[in-house]
């Protein structure tokens, strides 16, 4: 199967040749994301000439449709509440026993754009991927988390609709979020009906505190059960 480009033709400018090479590297790397397709000889030599072109990630069509570049127009003011943590990020985690006991764990979180830029969604996990194996250390009170976040800005409530999933640790929470002063705070209750807040707290461009409370007299008094200190990973 010959799939090298035809030669330049008499009478195509420069400008044009450019611009079908680029739509054959566009097929080029079409090929290489689908394993139905066997290349010659030839296709592998140019393939390997391009290799800058050819190193851009295969998406599927699954994540192309879920991921977006940035936020919706209509409400972009809106979702930069939670759109300044999009990127990568490294977090040390504390968590708080009803003893005072203090224990200790590292994570990883990730934030990006979905569904048109309406909404955020994040990974957050304990322990990091590279420590993730059978047997680990289970980390007291929060467990080894690996769940995502739906963060979707609903603008009749001028809130955020959120929806933690975590089928590593078997936790699902549903929440109402909202900017309270510099913080953000998210509410809402646990399998036992006590008040759960989340929150947001010291927010600057590369790093953030996190902390889950609990309250089980309605908001009387609240016990912090875990504190996650976040820093963003250079790019």
């Amino acid at each position: 199967m010959a799939i090298i480009p035809k030669a330049r033709s008499r009478g195509e400018t420069r400008l044009d040749r450019r611009l079908r090479l680029s739509e054959h590297a566009s097929s080029l790397i079409t090929m290489r994301c689908t394993s139905s397709v066997f290349l010659d000889v030839a296709a592998l030599l140019m393939m390997t000439a391009m290799e800058p072109v050819m190193s851009q990630p295969c998406l599927s069509a699954f994540s192309a449709a879920l991921h977006a570049d940035g936020p919706a127009s209509e409400h972009a003011d809106a979702l930069s509440l939670y759109g300044q943590f999009v990127g990568d990020w490294e977090s040390e985690i504390i968590t708080i026993t009803p003893d005072g006991g203090r224990h200790h764990g590292q994570g990883e979180i990730y934030f990006g754009w979905i569904l048109e830029g309406r909404a955020i969604q994040d990974v957050w996990m304990t322990p990091r991927r590279k420590d993730r194996r059978p047997g680990a250390p289970v980390l007291p009170v929060a467990g080894n988390w690996y769940g995502t976040t739906i963060r979707a800005y609903d603008p009749t409530q001028g809130a955020w609709r959120i929806t933690w999933i975590d089928p590593a640790t078997n936790s699902y929470r549903q929440q109402i979020g909202r900017k309270q002063g510099s913080d953000i705070v998210q509410e809402g209750t646990t399998d036992s009906g006590a008040l759960s807040r989340w929150s947001f707290t010291e927010i600057r461009p590369n790093s953030f505190r996190w902390k889950a409370e609990v309250s089980s007299d309605k908001g009387a008094t609240w016990r912090l059960v875990v504190e996650v200190f976040a820093h963003r990973v250079s790019s």
